[in-house]
């Protein structure tokens, strides 16, 4: 028993002896560091993959696929793109925003109304990128109401243009337009007429009628009033057509206007007020169907009409869309664009997607448009507001009722490439197999985009090939991808 009184020197005698008798004894095992295990790479991917399907189950969904160029055979069908070989410069994709698109965007409370406007013309990746707008000169048919900029009392007219004033539009689409060049400085617009004033018009009404020669001078007046006035607002022009669907005269408002008459007005009046005034606006003719290539043939057959206009609008409402190629062959160093279609509320999303993937977007350029366009931005649930005898099946690409927003086909048919295909970019070359439609893109920065509709009802699996590589990948009956390296 150790003592208490015992001197401390005794107590550590005691430890070091006993700490070596422990010493003596079985040594412990000893502890062996767990190893740090090595990380697995994260696979990266040499091709980015967006897909939407015929069914919604993938809407505008990136697909992370890990895609790798190799040479490693196979059996599957080829697209090949060729950077090389580059044909026409891009302007944009987008929609018509007409006025009655503007008074429901506006109808939203303004967070969600910026944050909208931001998703649809913004550069980021939450956004779609639309960078392509029309516009109605006056009053289109999905308008709230029939008006124009100039509108008098019966019996009453104003050549000079003295009482011309942006006013009907200044309630809804002008501050809208504000907020979107806000967001996108360079976004292109475009501007059509569905009607002259009435008192210009040997009808005296907004539906039919023909634009009187006495006033054609008053009418160029009208153009370059609405291209200033919409300058003063800080909302640039960049183009116009002449008149929407010059051989439609039973829309509300219309105007039948023959080649002759627009050939004559154009040379005569339009563009020599636009030089006059030092406006640089593209002039477009047509803006009609597929189904009549005469109309701008025939324009275009003269040589001093020619010389003032840039090129050729169509819509795709009867015809085909290689009737675009036909006017471009006959006319190389003119443009074409395509101006308008619509999705019907009656129509299927998978029908649709696939018809007018083929056609409006993916036809229109591989005939050489600058631009494809879709109808109508954004109605309400009950596909207005509307013109009395104005479409009352034109469904939107946004359904706005109250706070909610629904994104329709048409929105996903014009994201498809709008999100990855901005201005300046250039078709190039690639080759069409089987159903699979496509067609492939250069951006400024360099990347290569290809956008592939599968026509048919069955998955396809097919190689991207590129600079004597390529990956392979498949998508579904109906799907449309959107392939960007």
């Amino acid at each position: 028993m150790i003592n208490l009184k015992t001197p401390l020197f005794l107590f550590a005698g005691i430890f070091i002896f006993l700490l070596n008798c422990s010493k003596s004894g079985d040594s412990p095992t000893p502890i062996t560091p767990t190893p740090t295990p090595t990380p697995t790479p994260t696979p990266i991917t040499e091709v980015d993959f967006w897909m939407t399907k015929s069914d919604q189950s993938n809407l505008l969904q990136q697909q992370f696929t890990v895609f790798t160029f190799g040479t490693s055979a196979n059996t599957n069908a080829t697209i090949e793109i060729d950077s090389t070989t580059k044909y026409q410069t891009i302007d944009g994709f987008g929609y018509t925003l007409t006025g009655g698109s503007a008074m429901v965007i506006n109808q939203l409370e303004a967070t969600t109304r910026a944050n909208l406007l931001r998703e649809l013309f913004g550069n980021t990746p939450t956004s779609i990128g639309v960078s392509y707008l029309r516009i109605s000169i006056g009053a289109s048919d999905l308008s709230a109401n029939t008006f124009t900029y100039n509108d008098l009392n019966a019996g009453e007219t104003d050549p000079t243009m003295a009482k011309f004033s942006l006013g009907p539009d200044k309630t809804d689409l002008v501050p809208l337009l504000k907020e979107i060049v806000a967001i996108n400085p360079k976004i292109k617009i475009m501007g059509t007429p569905w009607s002259p004033p009435v008192w210009m018009k040997d009808n005296g009404k907004f539906v039919g009628g023909s634009l009187l020669p006495v006033h054609y001078a008053a009418y160029a007046q009208y153009f370059v009033k609405y291209i200033n006035a919409m300058k003063a607002e800080g909302i640039t022009v960049d183009a116009l057509t002449v008149q929407n669907e010059p051989l439609n005269p039973n829309n509300n408002p219309s105007l039948l206007m023959t080649s002759k008459e627009q050939s004559n007005f154009i040379k005569n009046n339009l563009s020599q007020a636009l030089k006059a005034a030092n406006l640089s606006t593209k002039i477009i003719i047509y803006d009609h169907n597929c189904d009549n290539t005469a109309y701008p043939l025939d324009i275009l057959s003269d040589n001093i009409t020619k010389g003032s206009i840039d090129g050729t609008a169509f819509h795709l409402y009867a015809g085909n869309i290689s009737a675009l190629s036909t006017v471009r062959n006959a006319h190389p160093d003119k443009n074409i664009y395509f101006t308008e279609q619509y999705t019907d509320s009656k129509g299927d999303f998978g029908g649709d997607l696939k018809w007018h993937l083929k056609n409006v977007i993916i036809g229109s350029m591989r005939n050489w448009s600058k631009n494809a366009l879709e109808w109508n931005l954004a109605n309400d649930p009950t596909f207005g507001p509307r013109t009395a005898g104005g479409c009352t099946t034109c469904k939107g690409a946004l359904t706005i009722g109250g706070s909610t927003i629904t994104r329709n086909v048409s929105y996903y048919i014009v994201a498809h490439v709008a999100k990855f295909v901005p201005a300046g970019s250039v078709r190039i070359e690639s080759n069409l197999t089987g159903n699979l439609q496509n067609v492939a893109f250069l951006t400024p920065t360099g990347k290569k985009i290809l956008l592939v509709e599968n026509d048919g009802n069955n998955a396809e699996s097919f190689n991207i090939k590129f600079k004597g590589k390529w990956i392979s990948t498949q998508l579904p009956g109906g799907a449309v991808g959107t392939y960007v390296w």
